[in-house]
């Protein structure tokens, strides 16, 4: 080689601050100490979704982005975009169960989440497995009713949902028209909402976040309902952004808060604030004559807290 004469070669790396390093400069080194031990573990229970703005795609950027590592269990595989479902796939019942015991069996699960569970079928393995879960803090986004209106879930997996599932749940999070179809009562303002919120905590035994950004005001409010307490949490509402996964992203969220140990209540405060900055700073890009919206789960920077009302009513 030019230049090279009988000197010896010697291996090289890059180094992450540009130029190389000698490889053998690195052999006395320690090796970096794991952050495993410090790292809390999230499980989302939840459907794959092709535009990776909503479902499993969706919580593990949210888990990532708030410091938590997340682990998956895929319920169904979703071909889908922003404003188009075009063909639903669910998984095999045993392999959703196979997956969520192997991952409760080898990680430290801090806190679940379940988002599209698509049929009775899986509702029931799911269920099965969570059953056995001690100290578990589940939230529970009950994937009925699309924001479009469309529903998700047969009346009879909706069933197991009322009466196996929700009583394993630490919160439960419905949108507006979930929460009118298990309270069967129309939710039109913001005491309906608190009425409604009141209703179901009772009728579950479990906390209630009502999601009220379907009303379309000025602010985004949403109602938690726990032991007396009412809570309202509320932020400016972001008009003319058309995206998918706000409830994924929102429950997701609060479950790795919960992952790190904090109360209910800021948990949910933190992950208002996380929701609101990744619609703010949504993503666009051109699709023919339209527009493709997604949510920025990459925008949050820890930015003061949305109000939280704390109203005791």
């Amino acid at each position: 080689m030019p230049g090279g004469g009988n000197r010896q070669r010697r291996r090289v790396i890059l180094s992450s601050r540009g130029g190389v390093r000698p490889l053998d400069s690195m052999s006395n080194k320690k090796p970096r100490r794991s952050q495993s031990a410090a790292t809390p573990v999230a499980l989302t229970i939840a459907g794959s979704d092709s535009s990776a703005g909503a479902g499993a795609q969706a919580d593990l950027k949210t888990f990532s982005a708030l410091g938590v590592y997340g682990v998956t269990a895929v319920t169904c595989i979703v071909a889908e975009t922003p404003g188009k479902v075009s063909r639903i796939q669910p998984a095999d019942p045993n392999i959703v169960h196979e997956q969520i015991e192997l991952l409760l069996k080898c990680f430290p699960v801090a806190a679940i989440k379940t988002g599209l569970l698509c049929n009775a079928a899986i509702v029931a393995q799911v269920v099965r497995s969570l059953r056995k879960v001690k100290r578990r803090q589940l939230v529970v986004d009950p994937v009925m009713i699309a924001t479009s209106g469309d529903v998700l879930l047969a009346p009879k997996a909706i069933q197991l949902y009322e009466h196996e599932l929700f009583p394993l749940a630490t919160l439960i999070t419905p949108n507006l028209d979930e929460a009118a179809r298990l309270a069967g009562e129309p939710i039109e303002d913001l005491a309906d909402m608190r009425r409604v919120a009141r209703t179901l905590e009772k009728k579950y035994g479990a906390a209630i976040l009502l999601k009220g950004g379907q009303l379309r005001g000025r602010r985004a409010i949403d109602v938690l309902y726990l032991g007396n307490d009412t809570r309202e949490f509320s932020a400016p509402f972001v008009p003319r952004v058309k995206t998918h996964g706000t409830g994924c992203t929102y429950s997701a969220a609060i479950t790795a808060e919960l992952a790190k140990g904090a109360e209910l209540s800021s948990a949910i405060a933190t992950a208002k604030k996380f929701v609101t900055s990744a619609i703010r700073s949504h993503f666009i890009w051109k699709s023919g004559r339209d527009r493709i919206f997604a949510l920025n789960a990459l925008s949050f920077r820890g930015a003061q807290t949305p109000t939280d009302l704390s109203n005791n009513r």
